[in-house]
């Protein structure tokens, strides 16, 4: 489905044979469409993030991330599955307002990824609302100095809560 699409496919990395074989039989059969290179290799990682116009994170799983961050600054929309740091991180572009920093999907299934990337695409055509996106993930913090500062807002009122119950802290 994916190759119907007006897309390119750029895929670094490794991991399960099976998966080195499904790729590199897509990349014999779609040339034009899907470029693979089985390694790991962080220069090129950075380069290919750096350069593309999305960047794909169909995590079933995923605790933190980084590489939707480093997409974020680059300017390179994630389609992620909302999972873990993934779902923390990207905010759903909603057709509506067009105010998200990427496209989420939910379900770990096919057709849910199809319809994220259709959705981004869709963006993708529409030159101010894709630029604006890019804009708004270019410019999202999340700076430890942003985290603390949450944090600490968070610290400050959790200890008003606590004063205003009669137990224990007193100011």
């Amino acid at each position: 489905e994916l190759m119907r699409l007006d897309l390119q496919l750029v895929i670094l990395g490794t991991g399960m044979k099976e998966y080195h074989d499904l790729l590199a039989q897509a990349a014999a059969k779609h040339p034009e469409k899907v470029g693979v290179k089985l390694a790991f290799d962080n220069r090129i990682a950075h380069l290919i993030e750096a350069g593309a116009d999305m960047f794909l994170m169909p995590s079933r799983y995923e605790p933190c991330g980084l590489n939707q961050l480093y997409s974020l600054r680059y300017g390179t929309l994630p389609v992620v599955r909302e999972t873990g740091g993934l779902a923390d991180t990207i905010q759903d572009d909603d057709p509506a307002t067009h105010q998200g920093t990427g496209f989420r999907f939910k379900e770990y299934t096919p057709e849910a990824l199809l319809g994220a990337v259709r959705r981004a695409l869709d963006a993708y055509h529409n030159p101010p609302v894709w630029q604006a996106m890019m804009r708004r993930a270019m410019t999202a913090d999340f700076s430890w100095g942003s985290s603390a500062k949450k944090y600490a807002a968070l610290y400050e009122k959790a200890v008003e809560k606590r004063r205003g119950s009669g137990f224990g802290i007193r100011g």
